[in-house]
């Protein structure tokens, strides 16, 4: 099998010779994502509180949707009849779609959050069986039964017409034994050549396809699928699976494959992207990051602020009453310009819904700067002095 991109490439721009970070830039046929970069979450085709114009006047370069949520409503079907996702949403950029697998690991065992938290992971009503041919589960909508599969995963991201789309896998729980582990890395790897398969049928230069490496919390197991995704023809590489109780866990499974990934293609980080897994992630390769942590903290009342113990402020607390001064004028938005700490405050107890719109671009915007501001540090090589302004001791 041969795949070519011919609209697509990845173009490394510099490497830090000292902590191995790269910038670079992605392009594709709705624009180009300057590298390292956040991949914003708009699960069901929106940014919580946010349009696409908000979206824009914060910096984003890049968003993603949800195959497993957008399969089930409105449906693939109405998503390209309306054009795909960029015109059904308005936002005229790169986007990224992942497979559903994630979503359908989560119905069985919860998320890894859940497990390492220790909330409630009881298996799930609505998910039937995963098994060779796929996984099974009853729609939340109305409960029919559905399947998705790489065929079918590859079909409906087609569908829907991101940039970016990538191959039907299995997400393992932490808890599952090492064997479990190995025999769903060794599937995820048969609907890998599945996935490649499918899409290379309806390949016609408009889609660009990620392999996912997998794995779990093994060492050898991680190698044998960073190489597997390394030695076929993926565009991109996208870390994936459950990763660990820890964050020492975690970085240590992005050095165990930093040297097995494909150094050409862009890497991506699934699922991840507090602050400080920005400045880890990238001294390991990575590009691109996608987390819903700063739209979902907003709902919480959460503030990301740059130099802040903690990454964020809560403006729920009381200390934020009379506080006069705005979130932070210099990221020259409206939002994060124009209004108190102490309206933000009111807002939250009166329960209005702006407050979560000011929070959510806010925190957006937050993350935007980051990121422009590690692109400049990697090519100036000063990486480290930036994260000490971000990330305080």
């Amino acid at each position: 099998m041969n795949i070519s991109y011919p609209n697509f490439s990845f173009d490394i721009t510099h490497v830090d010779p000292v902590s191995g970070a790269r910038t670079g830039v992605i392009t594709t046929p709705h624009g180009q994502v300057p590298t390292p970069n956040y991949i914003f979450c708009g699960t069901k085709a929106s940014i919580k509180n946010l349009s696409p114009a908000h979206m824009r006047e914060a910096g984003t370069d890049i968003m993603l949707s949800n195959t497993y949520h957008l399969m089930i409503q409105p449906g693939a079907d109405i998503v390209q009849k309306m054009g795909g996702l960029q015109a059904f949403t308005g936002w005229r950029g790169p986007m990224l779609t992942d497979s559903g697998g994630f979503q359908v690991f989560s119905m069985g065992h919860g998320s890894c959050a859940d497990e390492i938290k220790g909330r409630n992971t009881k298996k799930k009503e609505n998910l039937i069986r995963i098994d060779e041919t796929g996984a099974y589960f009853r729609s939340y909508m109305d409960g029919r039964q559905m399947c998705l599969n790489p065929e079918i995963s590859m079909e409906v991201q087609r569908k829907l017409g991101a940039d970016l789309v990538v191959q039907m896998d299995e997400c393992t729980a932490y808890q599952v034994t090492k064997d479990y582990t190995a025999k769903s890395m060794e599937m995820s790897m048969r609907w890998g050549d599945r996935s490649l398969a499918a899409f290379e049928k309806t390949h016609d230069g408009t889609q660009a396809l990620y392999g996912v490496v997998q794995g779990g919390v093994y060492e050898d197991l991680r190698i044998t699928s960073a190489d597997y995704v390394a030695g076929r023809p993926f565009f991109g590489t996208a870390i994936g699976g459950c990763l660990g109780g820890s964050d020492h866990e975690m970085y240590g499974i992005l050095e165990w494959i930093r040297s097995r990934n494909h150094a050409a293609r862009p890497i991506h980080f699934l699922g991840i992207g507090r602050m400080k897994d920005v400045f880890e992630g990238v001294k390991y390769g990575i590009d691109t990051f996608d987390c819903v942590m700063p739209t979902r903290i907003a709902r919480h009342g959460m503030a990301l602020m740059k130099g802040v113990k903690g990454e964020r402020i809560n403006l729920l607390n009381a200390r934020f009453r009379d506080d006069p001064e705005p979130l932070d004028p210099s990221l020259e938005i409206p939002f994060s310009r124009d209004y108190s700490k102490a309206y933000i405050h009111h807002l939250l107890k009166a329960g209005e819904m702006l407050a979560y719109q000011i929070l959510s671009q806010h925190n957006v915007a937050v993350i935007n700067r980051l990121m422009r501001d590690v692109r400049s540090a990697i090519q100036s090589g000063t990486l480290e002095s930036l994260r000490k302004e971000y990330l305080p001791e």
